[in-house]
Parts: structure tokens; sequence; C-alpha cells
């Protein structure tokens, strides 16, 4: 391969000005970990805390480096070549380039875990997009921009705006000349509540990462997680060339909490299509390039749904071929969430019989955990719900103008996940992270390696059913 990727019109296309249709999956859970897909309560930075209270500095961090190398090797890179995929969105985590309290100076070895995933990712013709999943002070309210809290820092502190554009300029340089990465994806899903920050933090991102690489797309997501652009500017095509914009069409009837069970009627495909075009309208609008960077539903697991387990995943799975029928339709690029996890939404699971499991499961926290509902993503609130309805209760209660409940980012966070969000992930999940590093209390390091190699490919069980589909509309496009 001797030129980049680059945008030309509604398209990605090659040196060769030939199409190329991105599709793939995000790795999710490695340079940016995430509660339900490693088994921890809360976010990243409190368990890497809690776990140097338990071990010691030293011990926490060789486990969380350990855990680093097993996640993604040469295995998982030739595993997802055979599927026909050809491009993995990874997730990374600023706290890796930088400190807190050392800003603005890159830290010895931030890019050794990334360099070997990329350069094993090439090595198979993959192509990757480094994706900002997480920004100083927070871009939203999610556990997974690991700030721990719901109110977005970022929009209101200059300070941190400059240093992750600094940063990006870093991590530019760093590898302006690898032509196996498709591109920068600045930020993951931006919630601006004035709308006007994401714009100005784009110019001058853009400005950045274009003093130093004038090659590599840049993958830009709407607000509001990734789902509103009509306040972008109307020349956006033109301010920021080279540019995709990046939806994010998650699918309701993919969740435990879809209103009613998926039975492929018109009605619900008619809805289905509806979301993923008024979250692309603003681009097709203008005739601009669109890649949808998450997309997918979660899957039951026996130890909890049951016989019903089968039931629901083949639904589930009727999700994902309807989605699929869309975008195969579009020929739209895009990056299913998730790779690797340990048995909610992965391509490929941390077996239940790996030493990391076990210690998780059979002391009952992994149940706890699903219990408590303390993980926002697909979480089932059956057995705590009578806890938190009161006060979803009080707040309708004394504030009676529903206008005055509508509070950002509204539609997407109603009071019902209000409360969810700062009541039973943010603060429920705080009180856990002591009970979840206390698993690791007297390891030694042989120990502690054998659990991190629990997420080696080898550990792994394979997610058939959804493969199966992936290969299948991956191969169609290659084949086109």
């Amino acid at each position: 391969m001797s030129n980049f990727l680059k945008v030309d019109g509604t398209k990605v296309v090659d040196g060769k000005g030939e199409e190329v249709i991105l599709r793939g999956a995000g790795l999710g859970g490695w340079m940016t970990m995430e509660n339900f897909i490693t088994g921890y309560p809360g976010c990243e930075f409190q368990i890497r805390e809690g776990l140097a209270v338990v071990l010691g500095e030293k011990k926490a961090e060789f486990f969380f480096d350990k855990f680093l190398e097993y996640f993604f090797t040469a295995s998982d890179a030739a595993f997802f070549k055979s599927l026909s995929l050809n491009c993995i969105r990874i997730a990374i985590n600023y706290r890796h380039f930088e400190d807190d309290m050392n800003p603005r100076v890159l830290k010895p070895a931030c890019f050794t875990h990334l360099d070997r995933v990329v350069s094993l990712c090439a090595a198979q013709g993959i192509y990757t997009v480094l994706d900002m999943h997480t920004a100083p002070g927070g871009q939203n309210g999610g556990w997974h921009s690991d700030h721990g809290t719901h109110i977005s820092s970022f929009w209101i502190h200059k300070d941190f705006q400059d240093r992750l554009v600094w940063l990006w300029a870093e991590i530019a340089k760093h590898y302006k000349d690898e032509k196996w990465i498709a591109g920068y994806n600045p930020m993951n899903e931006p919630a601006d509540p004035n709308h006007t920050a994401l714009i100005e933090y784009y110019d001058r991102v853009h400005a950045a990462i274009r003093s130093v690489d004038p090659n590599h797309i840049l993958f830009l997501d709407g607000n509001t997680f990734s789902t509103e652009f009509s306040r972008f500017p109307d020349d956006a095509g033109t301010r920021w060339p080279n540019s995709a914009f990046a939806i994010h069409d998650y699918s309701i009837y993919g969740f435990p909490k879809s209103p009613e069970p998926y039975e492929r009627s018109s009605e619900q495909k008619r809805r289905m299509k509806r979301g993923y075009e008024k979250k692309r309208s603003w681009m097709d609008e203008r005739g601009l390039c669109v890649w949808n960077g998450e997309w997918g539903p979660v899957y039951a697991r026996k130890e909890y749904e049951g016989e019903e387990t089968d039931e629901i995943n083949q639904r589930r799975y009727n999700v994902l071929k309807d989605q699929l029928d869309l975008y195969d339709n579009d020929r739209l690029s895009w990056s299913i969430w998730l790779y690797k996890d340990i048995g909610f939404q992965g391509m490929v699971h941390v077996s239940p019989s790996t030493s990391y499991m076990k210690l998780l499961t059979d002391s009952g926290f992994l149940a706890k955990k699903y219990r408590l509902a303390v993980d926002s993503w697909g979480a089932t609130d059956t057995a705590v719900k009578h806890v938190y309805d009161p006060i979803v209760n009080l707040i309708k209660q004394e504030v009676p103008k529903e206008e005055d409940r509508q509070l950002y980012p509204y539609p997407i966070w109603r009071v019902e996940e209000r409360v969810a969000r700062l009541a039973r992930a943010n603060l429920l999940g705080e009180f856990l992270v002591m009970e979840w590093a206390e698993h690791f209390k007297g390891m030694d390091e042989a120990e502690l390696e054998d659990l991190a190699k629990s997420f080696l490919f080898e550990n792994c069980l394979k997610r058939e059913g959804l493969n199966k589909v992936l290969t299948e509309y991956a191969a169609q496009a290659v084949s086109v």
C-alpha cells in the first residue's frame, strides 16, 4: 500500500480512487477499560486507584500492563482478518499519554501498546481508527469518559480543551506516516450542552492535527452522544476537509429496555430505519461522508436469563441483520461495538473457566453487580427498581413542569436515566470499587499475570452467531 485513505465526497477511497468500505469493530475495554466489558464497578481511574491501595502501586501497574499485553495479540488480529473484517476502531484514554498532575508531558512508554496493536493489524491488512474515548474533565456524563461524574467539565474549562488539542498534535506527529491508520476520531460521543464549544474544539483540533499530519482522515462524532448534527456549520465539508462524520446507531430493540420483543414487524423495521436515517440526514443533505462508529445489540446470558437466553439472542441477531441490511444498502462504513469482553456484547469473550472469571464469579461479585444494576450499559434494574423509583417519583412530584425536568442531554437522558446514572452507576458503583480490588489481595506477580492471561484470545470463546452474520455482510462488501 502506497497511499493514505481519504474522503472523496460521500466515500472513503484508496490511493487509486477506488471505494473502501470500512467494516469492523471497536476495540473497547483495552486502552479505555469499561466496567461492563471487564467486570469492575465505576470508572477506570477508580479501580486503578483501588487496586494500588490493595496491592501497592508497583504490582497494580504490573497487572494492568500485563492486561494490556494479553488483551490483544497477533491471534486476535488473525481471527479478525479471518472474518473478512478490515478495520478496528481503537478506544484510547488520554490518561495513558499524560497525567493530570503533570499535564502536557508525554509519558515515556505511552505509545508502546498502541504501536504494537497498530502494527499487528497492519500486518494483517487491517486498518485502524484511533478513537479518543476520554477527554480531560470528561466530554460527556458517561462512565466511559472516565471522569466519575455526570458534569462534562471539558466544555467549561479551557485548559482541558487546550490539553486535548496538544495531545492530538502529539499523537498525529507520532503516526503521521502510518498508512494503515485510516484516521483519527478526535472525540468519542461529545455532549456539549451549548452545541458551540464542540465546533470550536473541532476547529482547533483540525488545525493542530493538520499542522503536523495533512493526510489522515478525521472521523468527527456528532454532538449529544454522536446523534446530533443540526448545530454543525453548513460549511463543514470545506471547513474540515478530508473528514467523515460519525453517527452511533444503537437500536433500542437490541437492549433489555426494548419497549417490546423484536419480531421484525414492518412497523419495527420502519422505526429502526427512521432512527438511522434521522441521524445521518444532515450529512446526506450536504453530500458528506457518513461513518457509523458504534452500533450493535447486547446479548442474554444463561446465568441470568436462563432458558430464555436463546430466544432473546435470536431476536438480537435479527436486529443485527436488519440494521446491516440498512447499512449494506447505503454502502456504509461501520464499526460494531464490541470486539472482546467478559460475555455481554463482544465478538469473543473470556471463558468462564479462566482464573479471572472464576475469581469474580465464585465470590458472587459479578452476580451482585448484575443484581444491583451498577453498570449503565444494558442494565436490568428489576431487583432494585423499587429502591430507585421513589427518587424518580419524588423529582416528578416536586418538579411538576415537564420542561424543567428536560435537562440536557434530554431526551437521551430522561429523569429515570439521570437517576440510574447518578445514583446507581456513579454513587453505588463507587462504593463497590474496593470490594472488586480486594479480590486481588495477597497475590504475587505470577498470580496477577495468570489473571491477565485470562484475556488472551486462546482463553476466549467466540460468539458464533454474531461472527457468522458479520462475516456474511463483510464478505459481500469485499466481493463488490
